[in-house]
């Protein structure tokens, strides 16, 4: 299946792509993507709910949402493609390198991304996010894709003074608002294999980031098991795999984004999403 959540921000509804790619609403199954759906088997009973019921089509132009509610955290896997490692000038990491975006940067795919206050350097990052589907502890990687429900496509913006310049971890300069845009949908995990995707990266028209998934230096069930060894993972909560070569930060000159530019970003088998950058309000 694909979910996807439509609407006004904060009041959004749920939703369902039909094979043939028409938007339905699915309000009136009653629940939203949550932890309480994720983790009640919710894909499962939406599906059985569904059969050969016939659904409202979403109105042209809706608004549409991050295809789940706020999670408990995103957690970020820092340099997983070697790529990217080698040219930030950073060693490859032997383990994964984790920090934490603030759950309130959580934005819909084509919402404006604000440029915060005082940013000289907000940069770009498209990412394969991954959505857990059931509580994670301990999880040995053999079997770490059980506890997958989904993809979906973010770009974990950054703003790299704050993230690497004014001291302290990382996160400052992750978790500004509007920082982590996510769509268009969630693919479930039936219906992906992640470990071969093509991703890739524009800003205003031009190509900035082309990889694939198989670059990674962690793939994804190493990083479920991994992060769930220092944390529990809840149903809803994602985790975001790293981004390939072709940040703004590593450019010769650094090429960082300003109001007015547009940045769009995909993800082969998932979808691509788009925002124009704005200043902070």
């Amino acid at each position: 299946m694909r979910l996807f959540r439509h609407g006004l921000a904060g009041v959004e509804k749920p939703g369902v792509i039909s094979p043939e790619g028409v938007l339905l609403d699915v309000s009136a199954f009653g629940e939203d993507y949550s932890e309480a759906f994720f983790g009640t088997r919710g894909l499962e009973r939406l599906a059985a709910w569904l059969g050969d019921r016939e659904c409202p089509q979403v109105p042209a132009g809706s608004r549409t949402g991050a295809p789940i509610t706020r999670p408990s955290k995103i957690v970020c896997i820092g340099l997983n493609y070697r790529d990217h490692a080698r040219e930030t000038n950073a060693p490859i990491p032997d383990e994964p390198v984790v920090f934490m975006k603030a759950t309130s940067a959580c934005i819909g795919p084509n919402d404006h991304v604000e440029v915060p206050r005082g940013s000289t350097k907000t940069d770009w990052e498209v990412e394969l996010a991954v959505v857990i589907g059931q509580r994670a502890k301990y999880v040995e990687t053999s079997a770490a894709m059980d506890y997958v429900a989904g993809f979906t496509v973010h770009n974990d913006y950054s703003e790299r003074e704050f993230q690497l310049e004014r001291g302290g971890q990382w996160d400052k300069g992750k978790g500004a608002d509007t920082f982590a845009p996510m769509g268009p949908c969630l693919v479930t995990a039936d219906e992906l294999d992640p470990s071969r995707l093509e991703l890739w990266l524009k800003v205003n028209g031009e190509v900035m980031q082309r990889s694939n998934t198989a670059d990674m230096i962690f793939d994804v069930p190493v990083l479920v098991s991994y992060v769930s060894h220092f944390m529990t993972l809840l149903p809803g909560d994602v985790i975001s795999t790293g981004t390939p070569r072709g940040v703004g930060l590593a450019r010769k000159p650094p090429l960082y984004l300003k109001p007015g530019d547009v940045v769009e970003c995909g993800i082969e088998g998932v979808g691509h999403i788009q925002q124009r950058i704005v200043a902070a309000r």
